[in-house]
């Protein structure tokens, strides 16, 4: 119960009163009682609240929710689901040309020879690709990264059934879409100890095959209900080391796509397999929000509220990064660095092995006249990104501490800001022990609907300046332009090995599909947008 004035617990009498341990007084006690009634209360009623939302409606969920789905996807929308399909081509190119690339393709191919471009080999390896350099589109307020579990499907079922590059547009935006609206609905709860790239792609991944399938509404709802009972992936692959991440990418891209067979072969799930008494929602979101699944069932496609990364870094860094960044434009060389300080290694133009925005090429900042730096943001990122002294590639990708460190010094944070190398370097390692985080209320009040940080920067002769980034770049809010994109994606698909030839063929084919002046061109090629990562470039 809660405590009085002195904070030490009431206790009940024999008689029903309430009377304190050590000296409180009658109406200390009574205003104790009255409070701890209304917390019951108000937890009876949220509870209520969510027992009544779960209550079976005369149409299931699954049901209205593939009624959404059913609209019809206009042609900015699908210029919009072309640029996700071209950035997750960049971002999975350069890891499977990356050390994990053979492994990976190894498990997905069972170290069997494979011939087949349709072959499912090619399917489970993309289908693992696309999250591994943190370069991972995402929906902030359902924390889903769609693109990693959604467009593997449809490049395998545009291989599959040779359908066209419209057909597979429509389907990413009605993936996005499913991903996006069972992310949102799970509630804060969920997220504490489910990977929801995992356990709301899934969705995801149904809902685009069956689209590519041509399911009607009535199928759809089926594949849906079918795909929410297996619904899994635990987040204690984020604890410890482990490669769980790309096979949870990996089976919610399978989920999807079985489940969307299954229906297509006429097979049923339960009516109210989200909102049921043993449903996804009761055995997995304490505190779901079933309504956020079907709102605005008329709005736009989500896949218009996904971001963009520009770094590969977790997504809740990028705030974090982009306060950085601010503060190393506004101090330059004359405030912080020291004299005779290096100029930067980076240069102004995309080095080929980046994955970033190129940067102004500013002198390097040196640690010395940095007394302390307060990092101030949601607590989500401080629980994904508490990393005072990472040890590897992964844990520093998850470093608020490393990613701010790296970036005063150096820029622009690419692929060999989290090597060893960056790690282990003197300066960043002196910079990132005077990093303290703390949750700031404000931002924790506008997450997840925005992800922000504020940097506090305290110099050595006291003076003290402050940054704040209420939202990161790629976001709505501030969005890359087309040609940071094309820069961007040219850079990763450099990084995959990709010849500039097979590159310029790769931009000058999207740029078609997404001219915004008379009708775009190649919407009925699907061939060469499903081409397998595997052997190409």
């Amino acid at each position: 119960m809660a405590a009085g004035g002195d904070g030490v617990d009431g206790m009940a009498s024999m008689d029903g009163t309430v009377e304190t341990a050590r000296g409180g007084s009658p109406t200390a006690d009574a205003r104790t009682s009255a409070t701890d009634a209304a917390c019951d209360a108000a937890i009876h009623a949220a509870r209520n609240a969510v027992s009544a939302a779960l209550a079976p409606h005369p149409v299931p969920l699954s049901r209205q929710l593939a009624d959404i789905l059913a609209r019809p996807v206009a042609e900015t929308d699908r210029r919009r689901a072309f640029r996700h399909l071209s950035y997750w081509a960049g971002a999975a190119a350069r890891v499977a040309a990356a050390d994990m690339g053979e492994p990976l393709w190894q498990a997905a191919s069972l170290g069997l020879p494979v011939t087949a471009t349709t072959d499912t080999a090619h399917f489970l390896f993309e289908a693992s690709l696309g999250s591994l350099d943190e370069l991972d589109d995402t929906h902030r307020a359902a924390l889903v990264h769609p693109g990693p579990v959604v467009i593997p499907v449809v490049r395998h079922l545009a291989r599959v059934l040779g359908a066209s590059a419209a057909q597979m547009a429509d389907a990413i935006v009605r993936g996005y879409d499913a991903a996006i609206r069972v992310g949102l609905s799970v509630g804060p709860a969920h997220y504490v100890h489910w990977h929801t790239t995992a356990t709301c792609g899934g969705f995801g991944a149904a809902a685009a095959a069956a689209s590519m399938f041509g399911l009607d509404a009535a199928a759809t709802a089926q594949a849906l209900s079918l795909a929410a009972t297996r619904a899994s992936g635990l987040w204690q692959i984020r604890l410890e080391p482990s490669d769980g991440k790309p096979w949870h990418t990996s089976q919610a891209s399978q989920l999807g796509l079985a489940a969307a067979a299954m229906a297509r072969a006429g097979l049923r799930g339960p009516a109210h397999a989200f909102e049921g008494e043993k449903g996804f929602f009761k055995v997995m979101c304490p505190d779901a929000q079933p309504g956020r699944l079907v709102a605005d069932p008329q709005g736009a496609w989500r896949i218009h509220e996904t971001s963009f990364k520009p770094w590969p870094a977790c997504r809740h860094a990028h705030p974090a990064i982009a306060a950085a960044l601010a503060a190393r434009a506004t101090f330059g060389a004359g405030r912080l660095a020291s004299p005779g300080a290096p100029p930067s290694a980076n240069p102004a133009a995309p080095s080929p092995a980046t994955g970033a925005i190129p940067s102004s090429a500013s002198p390097a900042v040196t640690p010395s006249p940095i007394a302390a730096i307060d990092v101030q943001t949601y607590p989500d990122a401080i629980a994904f990104c508490n990393a005072p002294s990472p040890a590897d590639l992964q844990q520093a990708r998850f470093s608020l501490q490393h990613a701010v460190a790296i970036t005063l010094l150096r820029g622009d944070p690419r692929f060999d800001a989290f090597e060893a190398g960056a790690r282990q370097d003197p300066d960043v390692a002196r910079l990132r022990a005077r990093v303290r985080l703390a949750v700031s209320p404000a931002l924790a009040l506008a997450y997840p609907a925005h992800f922000g940080a504020r940097l506090v920067i305290t110099l050595a002769d006291g003076t003290v300046h402050t940054f704040d980034a209420p939202d990161a770049p790629g976001d709505p809010e501030c969005p890359l332009s087309d040609t940071e994109l094309d820069t961007l994606i040219a850079s990763l698909l450099h990084a995959g090995a990709w010849s500039a030839e097979a590159i310029r063929l790769h931009q000058a084919g999207y740029q078609d599909l997404c001219a915004t002046t008379g009708a775009p061109r190649g919407l009925d090629d699907g061939a060469t947008l499903a081409v397998p990562l595997r052997g190409h470039g």
